[in-house]
């Protein structure tokens, strides 16, 4: 269960701050005309310390109940702009389209590229094989943890089967491009981890007993 002691609103004040700002393509001044609107009277400043502070302890709850991932993965990278200057969004999801990890990098090369699929193994395991673009990077990337751990990952590159992760960025950046730009690399890091975080339960990617709708999935994480 996720504490909300010390706070002058109540946990479900806060967690609907939380949701709405990752769930819809709005700004954190349009979020606090929403509340206001709902006879909650707060800065958007304090909206922005709440997705600070809540969004990682909801994501780590989410990851211990995430649903497992297919062996076969595509991966890509976007763009995310972090006061004014471009950094990259690494991504994967399965053949079936279900997110497999995230990570933003202020690079793209193989060492960020590496460190993005070392992160998605710890979590995910390791996969069958990966399809990625004619990107040099990632290709180093994979073929450097194959030499590493004797994984054997099967490294495909074939473009009309990475339009699923293509099309897969476009919901996260249609939902950030209202955000107004982040203003430093780890607020990016965090709000962009709430986004995916509700695009993954969107999808249906959290371990479920019973029928939750995605707003009630989301709350029920703070449980």
């Amino acid at each position: 269960m996720i504490e909300f002691k010390g706070s002058h609103f109540e946990r479900e004040v806060i967690l609907w701050g939380v949701r709405w700002y990752v769930a819809y393509p709005i700004s954190y001044r349009q979020l606090e005309e929403m509340m206001d609107e709902r006879g909650v009277e707060v800065d958007h400043s304090t909206l922005n310390r709440w997705v600070l502070k809540y969004v990682p302890l909801l994501e780590a709850q989410f990851r211990a109940r995430k649903r497992p991932v297919g062996s076969s993965w595509r991966l890509d990278e976007t763009y995310v702009k972090v006061k004014g200057v471009w950094k990259y969004l690494y991504r994967a999801v399965d053949k079936m389209g279900a997110t497999v990890d995230f990570l933003l990098t202020a690079k793209r090369d193989c060492k960020a590229a590496l460190r993005f699929l070392r992160k998605a193994i710890r979590s995910n395991g390791t996969p069958e094989k990966i399809t990625i673009d004619k990107s040099g990077a990632n290709t180093a990337a994979i073929q450097c943890h194959n030499a590493e751990t004797k994984a054997g990952i099967e490294i495909r590159q074939i473009k009309y089967l990475n339009n699923i992760v293509e099309q897969d960025h476009r919901a996260i950046k249609r939902q950030t491009r209202p955000m107004l730009g982040f203003k430093s690399f780890w607020s990016a890091a965090v709000t962009l981890a709430g986004v995916e975080l509700m695009h993954m339960i969107r999808k249906g990617q959290l371990l479920l007993t019973g029928e939750l709708c995605p707003a009630r999935q989301f709350y029920s994480l703070a449980e």
